[in-house]
Parts: structure tokens; sequence; C-alpha cells
């Protein structure tokens, strides 16, 4: 089965070790539901780092990234449950990536994910995008203990909105990152294969001039509707 959706949310976070066991809870009890719940929204899994950071990643799937700048979301984030707020306040790290979904090669769910990310010349966007859908991840995807992959770029004016509410406190997004999310079985096998494929010198050609983040995550919870 496919993504449910064209676009995504995905966000990276951090908290002091003290305060982890609430934020795990917070997360499976609260956070991951109230959002699956919303117009527009399907599907939400987060996880854990096994290699690489930051340590907390977590997918939420939804018909569109218009979905992530509706007026309805937008004074949901600016009025946070009182659970959601105190938990926020601890973040240690947030990233933030509203997404548009290029390629979907996915299959199922897998227990763990590679994460790669990268900032393309977006005037190679176009021979960027036909390399992801009909070279590099099929070919990754056929590799044993691989289940599926997709890639997506984050929206920048989608990405800005809540800054323009005023609703978060994040910096401004000034350039389109990409990301490719590989899934697997087995934490070895997502990473073994995100680290072959996605070489400075194979990306080079799409104009990323920085050495992509790579991370390997396995799942920690999932909901869908």
């Amino acid at each position: 089965m496919a993504l449910h959706g064209k676009g995504m949310l995905i966000t990276f976070t951090e908290v002091k070790a003290r305060d982890e066991r609430d934020f795990n809870e917070w997360y499976n009890r609260e956070h991951i539901d109230e959002r699956i719940n919303l117009p527009g929204f399907h599907r939400a899994r987060r996880y854990i780092a096994v290699r690489g950071s930051p340590k907390y990643l977590a997918t939420y799937e939804c018909d569109s990234v218009d979905d992530l700048a509706t007026p309805g979301y937008l004074h949901l984030l600016a009025n946070q449950t009182p659970w959601s707020q105190a938990v926020m306040a601890r973040f240690t790290h947030f990233h933030r990536m509203t997404l548009r979904t290029q390629v979907d090669l996915t299959h199922g769910i897998g227990g763990s994910v590679a994460c790669v990310r990268f900032v393309p010349n977006p005037r190679e966007r176009k021979a960027l995008v036909a390399w992801l859908q009909e070279t590099a991840l099929p070919r990754v995807i056929a590799r044993p203990g691989l289940l599926g992959a997709f890639a997506a770029e984050n929206d920048v004016e989608t990405a800005n909105a809540p800054l323009q509410e005023k609703s978060m406190d994040h910096p401004r997004v000034e350039e389109a990152e990409w990301i490719v999310v590989l899934e697997g079985a087995d934490v070895a096998s997502v990473g073994t294969a995100a680290r072959m494929l996605f070489k400075p010198a194979a990306l080079k050609h799409f104009g990323v001039t920085a050495v992509p983040t790579i991370g390997t995550y396995r799942l920690l919870f999932g909901n869908q509707r």
C-alpha cells in the first residue's frame, strides 16, 4: 500500500533524559491520536534513532501539503492542549518539514527507516525526481530487507505558515530541503542501503554541495484512521 496521501509532516525532536518518559507518554497517548483525527490526516508514526540524530522522528500523512496550512490546523498549532504546551516547552531540538511527496514506492509498514536529508539546486529538481523514480529507488528497494521508499520536497511557503501566524517559535525556512525515506524490516538493511546510494558523488549531479544527513530509526508507535 502506498502512502496515505500526497502530503506529509515530518518532525525531528529531542528532549533531556529526565523529560523523555513524559514526552513518550504524551506522543503515544495524546499527540498522535489528536493529529490523525484532523481533517485530511490519515496516519502517523514515530521512531527513535539507532544511528544518527535527532533522536526522535515522527511522520504524519495527509491528503495534501495544503492540509498543513489550513486555518483550522494553524489554529490548533496556536492553541495547544495543556499537556502539549508543557511537553513542547521542554524540547531541546525541533525541526519541522511540510512535504509534497514526489516519489512514492512504499509497501506496507516496516519496523525501521533510514532518512536522508539534503538540499539540491532547484534547477535540477526535474532530473532529481526522474533519477529517484526511475533508477535510484527501484534499485535500492530491490535489496534484501528493504520494503519501500519515498522522496518528498519541503514546501517553503507551507513551512513558514505557522511562523506568519505567530503560533510556533522556529527558524524561518529559506530553502527547499528534500528527504528520502527508505523503509525496511531491520535497521542494518536500511542504513546500509542509504549510505550506499546517497553518497556525495551521486548527489552532486543535482547541485547538492553539502554531505547529506543520514539517520536510521526503529518504529516506536503508530496509529491511523
